[in-house]
Parts: C-alpha cells; structure tokens; sequence
C-alpha cells in the first residue's frame, strides 16, 4: 500500500494543456465574472500575499495549493466490481481520479448532512468539500488516516513568513502547526490555526476540535463556506465561498473543475489507496501538503589539518556576519487596543444590531496601526452570533488602525454579554464590549374578534379568546404575555370565582403565563370554562412592553326562549238547542 501511494499522478503536456482549457471553459459557465467581486491579482500572481493587509482572510492564509486538474473524460465508475485483498470489501473500478478514499468520503457525506440541517440555506454539496480537500491535501494524502480519521502524519503548509507567502506570525504558540514563530496551514483542509481558533468544529464525538481529523476538518469547512448566508446553489454565493478560502482566480477555477468532475461520479476506495496530485501554486517550494518531518542540522566541517611536509598556509577565517536585526512588522508595533467609538450596543431579541464595534491599534504614541489583525469573540451566554452565525469574527485594521467587526445578531436569549476584541500575532491586552439584547415588546393588543363571551353556569365557552400584539403599527412576534382573571377594573387580584382555564391534569386555573405570540403577532389562548357563579367578569391580558387589554366576559342562566301554550277558551258552551 505504502509503495502504491508513494506513486505521484504525473500528466503529460498535451492532457495538461487539454484540462486547462476545459477548466477555462467551466470557470465561463459555473462561475461568470470569476475575477469580480474581489481584489485584481497582480500579473503572473495566483494568490495575494498579505501586503494589502489582507492576511488571515482566508482558511488557509492563502497557502500553496495543488493544481492538477481531473481528466477530461466521465469519472463514473464501471459496472465491475474487484475485492481488495488489503481490506475485504467491494471496490467499483473507475477513473483513478474519482476514488476517494472510504473514511475521507464518509466525513464530507456527513458534514454535508449536518449542514443541510443547521444550515439549509446554504446548500452546501459534498462534492465541494471533495474538490477543496482534492486541491489542498490530495484528499489527505490519498486517505492516510486512521479508523477515526485521523491523519497518520501531520499535514503542514509552508511556514508563512513572508519569503514567498503571507507573513502571518503565530497565533496558536505552535499548538496546531509546531511553529511558535510563523503560522503554517494544518490538515487535510489546510486551516491556519487563526481561522481554526473560531472555525473549528468537532466533527466525530469525541469532543475534540482537531484540525488534523478529517471529519472535524470537513465540517468546519462546511460551516465558513456556509457562513454569510451564502447560497452555494447559485454562482454568486458558489465563488464567495471559494475565493473566501483561498483568494485567488486560479484557485476558484481549480476547484470548480473538481467540483464538476465529482457532480458526474466518484466512487470509494480503500484508505491510503487514493491518487495524489503532483502540481503545486507554488511550483514546489514549501512543503505542503507533505507529511511533517524534521530536518536535521547540518554543521560545516571543520578543515582539515595540514599534512606533513604542507606548506600552504590555512586559510584565514572568514569574520562571522552580524545577524541583522529584523525589521518590526505592524503586530510588533501595536501596544494597545482601543475603543474606535463604538455606540451603545443593544437589540430586541432576534434582531440585528444596528451598531456595529470598532476598534483601534495604536502604537507607544497612540498613532493607528493599519495592517493588523483583530479577533472579536463573542463570550457569556447568549444565542447572539456575528452575521453568518459565527461566534468569532476577523477584520483587518486600516489605515488609521481601525479594524470594524461584523455585525452582531441577536437571538433570543436576553440580557448582556461580552464581545472581546484581541490582537492576533502578540499578547497584548483584550478590550472588552458591553452589548444587551432587550425582550421583543409590544404597545397595543387587540381582540380579532368582537363576538360577545358568554357562558352558562357550569358551562364553557363557545369562543376562545385570541388577540393580536402590535408594535409601532407592526406585527409585534414572539412577544412574552400573561392573562389573569382579575376582581375588577381596579383590582388586577387573581379572582378566586368565575370563569376559568384548565391545567394538563383539568384542575382550575386563573393565571396563565409564559405565553407568546407567534410569527403574525397572535395569541390565541385555551378554552375558558365556568363555575356555578354568574356575573360578568374580567379577563386582563398584558405582554412586556406595556400592552394591556381587558376583556369582558359574561356567566348567565340560560333564557327560556319558548312560546307559551295557548289558554283554554272563556266562552260559555253553546245552548242546547230549544225543544220544539
């Protein structure tokens, strides 16, 4: 199997060649106008290198990537079966290219299914995650994973130094990537541990976020591809996603023309069987994707001692080389952080807020740091998320050092919570954010009915009571309420006669709280019954936000509706008649 793998796809020329063109006329027809909607690369780039300050945009801080492309002809798998001595199972023969391996196909088949639930308006295919998984590890190197997906070996991109690639310092001390001086992409969707900070999910169970498992890699990269309220079934939302994981024009072509080739057919194959691409972005520098290693130092020999009889003089030593000092990069000059005037944070339930955080990077002389990164996560509880259903968000500062977060949603959970702003790159110290999410509320209630309530003693009422709650003249949903029936007007006291509800056990009931309105501002509230004692009485509903109605409701006796029998006649019986 080892030997297997180790056999890199080489293509020739004339294929290559061929496939470009193939991928040239896909990018026309899956995703037009590929360059809009973000920056222009520079000629003879392929990705961007940070100095836009753009770094840690990106999934994988625009790392190198491989770029072979799939063959031109159909990848759907023969109708013949082999038994693969190795494991035991099945296996369809097919195009080399469209075997996954069994365990990386799995974990992208149920991100897919987690994400049609949590996310449904995004529309995210398996086979995109393939593609992306495709171009940036060969599939986890053609499958080299254990029975719970983890890599056998890390997978590491480039150390991001800015020789060649971004410069994105550490971020993680080197927990993910090894390297506590410049970030590397880690595992087989090739995340920067920056972004994996926030994206990260647990993908198996095992109550791990670990970017070197397939399953938790495939699900968080189904989550930032789904974020925004991107809809990937539309070419629009489809290239957001992919330029927001690695932002480049070949990029995107690159994988949709996997995403394409895998729309036709794939089939599984065992692990560690699986093809790996040969072409690389960076036209083989770096190391990624490869298996990490350590290299070992190498020391300068020593000269050789002069022989007997020798009299050539050793060369001089030649003066060791200052190191020179480095030059400082923006995160290096950035001293605190501060607050850009952000306005006061609040919003009713479910709304977004209208404001959004700003903050400042400043140096030792309060001068805007531009260029460097800011990470705000949401913390305490709360339901409240950054636009796209995030809790961590990044922004770049600009030039006068401000960096603007996304803007906060709230959910349904109220009360306050902590938004807080970090330096990425140094330890510096945080600056925290008050925001408040407030009850929805209304300001007026109505009946949607004006049939009278009434009831007999011992009886119950035809009519259920239904309002309906406004706010500002609009539909006022999801609003808390409470209905009592009260003494009087002038007396809210629970009255202890007339009318009442029923509990889920039928014992009597006169107060009934933690009710809502639903999505039209309606509330409709269960069946009235009443005792033996009549009158009219009072039933008050109110709702937070000062709304009150009081309706009116009557208990009476039945009246006796029917018509009396006629009187017996007062006229005398008529006389016998005389006798003749």
């Amino acid at each position: 199997m080892t030997a297997h793998f180790g056999r890199r796809l080489r293509k020739g020329a004339a294929t290559t060649a061929v496939a470009a063109a193939a991928v040239a006329a896909l990018s026309a027809s899956q995703a037009p106008a590929a360059t809009g909607g973000h920056r222009t690369l520079p000629a003879g780039r392929s990705a961007l290198d940070g100095s836009d300050g753009t770094t840690g945009s990106s999934a994988t801080g625009d790392s190198p990537y491989y770029t072979d492309l799939p063959p031109l002809s159909s990848p759907n798998p023969s109708t013949s079966a082999s038994q693969s001595p190795s494991i035991g199972t099945p296996v369809s023969v097919g195009e080399a290219e469209a075997g996954i391996p069994a365990t990386v196909l799995d974990a992208y088949k149920k991100a897919e299914a987690e994400l049609a639930t949590s996310k449904p308006g995004c529309n995210l295919p398996w086979q995109l995650l393939a593609a992306i998984g495709k171009v940036e590890s060969g599939q986890a190197r053609g499958g080299q994973v254990d029975a719970n997906g983890t890599t056998t070996s890390k997978i590491l991109g480039p150390a991001l130094d800015g020789n060649g690639f971004a410069l994105i310092r550490d971020t993680d001390n080197g927990k993910y990537d090894g390297n506590s001086e410049y970030d590397q992409a880690v595992g087989p969707m090739q995340f920067i541990p920056s972004t994996w900070a926030w994206a990260g999910r647990d993908g198996n169970g095992d109550g791990v976020k670990d970017p070197n498992n397939v399953y938790d890699a495939a699900l968080a990269a189904g989550h930032y591809l789904c974020r925004n309220n991107w809809n990937l079934s539309t070419d629009a939302g489809l290239r957001s996603a992919i330029l927001s994981y690695n932002n480049s024009t070949d990029y995107l072509n690159t994988v949709l023309s996997w995403l394409e080739y895998y729309r036709k057919g794939t089939h599984s194959v065992p692990d560690g069987t699986g093809t790996l691409p040969s072409g690389r972005s960076d036209d083989g520098s770096g190391a990624n994707p490869s298996p990490s290693t350590s290299t070992p130092a190498t020391s300068t020999p020593s000269p050789s001692p002069s022989k007997p009889g020798d009299t050539t003089s050793p060369s001089p030593s030649t003066p060791a080389t200052p190191t020179p000092t480095p030059t400082p990069t923006p995160t290096d000059t950035v001293a605190k952080l501060a607050d850009a005037g952000t306005a006061k944070l609040t919003a009713t339930a479910g709304d977004a807020f209208t404001k959004k955080i700003s903050t400042r990077a400043q140096d030792s002389a309060g001068k805007g740091v531009a260029k460097v990164r800011i990470r705000f996560t949401i913390v305490g509880t709360t339901d409240a998320t950054f636009a796209g259903g995030e809790k961590v968000a990044q922004a770049v500062t600009n030039a006068s050092g401000v960096a603007v977060a996304p803007a906060l949603q709230a959910g349904e959970t109220t009360g306050d919570f902590t938004v807080r702003a970090t330096l990425l790159g140094r330890t510096i110290t945080a600056l925290d954010y008050t925001a408040s999410v407030t009850p929805r509320v209304a300001d007026t209630l109505a009946r949607t009915s004006t049939t009278a309530l009434t009831c007999t003693p011992g009886g119950e009422f035809a009519d259920q009571v239904e309002v309906k709650a406004t706010y500002g003249g609009a539909v006022a949903d999801k609003v808390a309420a409470t209905a009592t029936l009260i003494k009087a007007a002038d007396d809210a006291t629970e009255n202890d006669k007339g009318p009442y509800f029923k509990d889920a056990d039928g014992k009597t009931v006169r107060t009934l709280t933690g009710l809502a309105t639903d999505a039209d501002g309606l509330l409709k509230l269960p069946k009235l019954y009443a005792d033996d004692t009549t009158g009219t009485f009072l039933l008050r509903i109110t709702t937070t936000g000062g709304a009150t109605l009081t309706v009116e409701l009557t208990v009476a006796a039945a009246t006796d509706t029917s018509s009396p029998s006629p009187s017996a006649s007062a006229d005398p019986s008529p006389s016998a008649s005389p006798s003749a």
